[in-house]
């Protein structure tokens, strides 16, 4: 049967282009969904603060009158001004085991690349560096996490068959939390905050959410030359804080100030909610928040989301502070393994984190990318 490309311009229809992966991964025991509200607020203009200057293009492909793939088009003019390449984003790449359904797919994403002048296609990614991004390539049979994406073996295998190559990798990492240098890591933790005169931030929920501005300043510093990141708009900055924080368990985001109280590192932990999500099929109500509710509660599994540190104190140890506040939190809390998510594969600094702990690189994700003739 011959495929059909229709471009999304309803609420409806994006719906459905969230929805799709719910089908397409049924059963399967890896995957993850989204966060349906979430992908509703990122995908749509008037809600995402990025569409201030970015673009974005869905598609779904139709085959007998049944959805079996979807796409999306993203332009960042900011990229092009920071790093000087003409990309193109692709994004939300979900297809059957079919590659004429994957060709009539990114030939959209490839064409709309054209016509705005596109030397290059690159992804998958997102808005920001925040959103899921990176196409697995290893570990299809470890559990996905809320903050990444899942799909199949052949996606991989059928893109390069369409041309695109490796741009560059990020690794994951399993780390069993065990005492066995905790001592050290606290010896180095008071040594560290005595010489450079730093301290934990202690506060509630709502006394983090008021350093939110500085911990994202301390993010754009620290992430300024990692791949694909773009500055962030205050705008943005007040929308992550008000759409993460609330959720936010302050023993679990250790953040460390110097003697004036400025931010100068900080650490991004939750309890994970891969099976919440799998169990509400990414969906918060009418019954799904109470999975996420008993998943904040008890779980044996965490998150790690973000490490910043600025650059005056890199190299200095300011990394046990938050390690030794982070593993005394999630034993606390019954937490006996945590997911790195997704570093860049010579991100030393950040594997370095793990060099007290047993840790396992477990999965590998790629970002593809071609360039147009």
């Amino acid at each position: 049967m011959p495929i059909e490309i229709r471009e999304i311009t309803t609420i409806p229809e994006l719906k459905k282009f969230i929805r799709f992966p719910l089908s397409l991964y049924k059963d399967n025991p890896y995957y993850v969904p989204s966060l349906f509200m979430d992908e509703m607020n990122t995908l749509r203009a008037d809600k995402n603060p990025a569409f201030a200057d970015a673009k974005a293009r869905y598609w779904l492909a139709y085959r007998n009158g049944e959805i079996v793939g979807r796409v999306a088009g993203i332009y960042v003019p900011k990229h092009e001004v920071k790093w000087g390449d003409k990309y193109l984003r692709f994004g939300w790449l979900d297809f059957i085991d079919d590659l004429e359904v994957l060709k009539a797919l990114m030939n959209k994403v490839e064409e709309w690349a054209r016509e705005l002048g596109m030397q290059g296609i690159h992804g998958p990614l997102g808005f920001t560096d925040l959103d899921r991004e990176g196409m697995l390539v290893d570990g299809f049979d470890q559990l996905a996490t809320l903050a990444t994406l899942y799909n199949y073996p052949y996606y991989p295998k059928m893109l390069e068959e369409l041309g695109y190559v490796k741009d560059v990798d990020w690794v994951e990492y399993r780390i069993t939390l065990t005492d066995r240098n905790m001592a050290k890591i606290e010896k180095v933790a008071e040594v560290v905050a005595e010489r450079n005169q730093l301290k934990v931030f202690k506060g509630t929920k709502k006394d983090l959410k008021k350093i939110g501005p500085q911990i994202f300043e301390v993010l754009e510093e620290a992430y300024r030359t990692l791949y694909g990141t773009v500055p962030l708009s205050k705008e943005q900055v007040d929308y992550y804080i008000d759409t993460y924080f609330g959720l936010a368990i302050p023993e679990l985001i250790p953040v460390v100030m110097d003697q004036n109280d400025r931010v100068v590192a900080f650490g991004i932990t939750f309890p994970s909610f891969s099976r919440a999500l799998q169990k509400s099929k990414g969906n918060l109500l009418p019954f799904g928040f109470i999975h996420f509710l008993r998943a904040m509660r008890k779980s044996e599994l965490g998150d790690l989301y973000l490490v910043g540190v600025r650059d005056e104190y890199r190299g200095k140890g300011v990394n046990s502070l938050m390690m030794a506040q982070i593993y005394k939190a999630l034993i606390k809390r019954g937490i006996k393994e945590v997911e790195s998510n997704p570093n860049l594969e010579d991100n030393a600094n950040v594997q370095a984190m793990w060099k007290y702990f047993d840790s396992v690189q477990h999965k590998r994700r790629r970002c593809y990318i071609k360039h147009l003739a």
